[in-house]
């Protein structure tokens, strides 16, 4: 079992999760950024949640996402 289908499990999630480990989706969906750490510049994923309905289409964006709060914000927003 990947480690997608456990989280996925783990805490019983009705929709698919998605592995990355080349990027494409990263930079097709625009989170791909310069970022910097003890003045090194390299490219990471800026942390963004996008709610996509039913029909496969972005209804919402929420860009540099914060841990703190974020999740109470989404489900307020929905």
């Amino acid at each position: 079992m990947s480690a997608q289908a456990k989280f996925k499990a783990k805490y019983g999630f009705p929709f698919s999760l998605l592995s990355d480990p080349d990027g494409k989706v990263c930079e097709a969906y625009g989170v791909m950024a310069d970022k910097s750490m003890y003045g090194k510049i390299f490219r990471g994923i800026e942390r963004t949640t996008f709610v996509i309905n039913e029909e496969g289409k972005i209804e919402k964006v929420y860009p540099k996402v914060k841990v703190d709060g974020h999740a109470h914000a989404v489900l307020e927003d929905m």
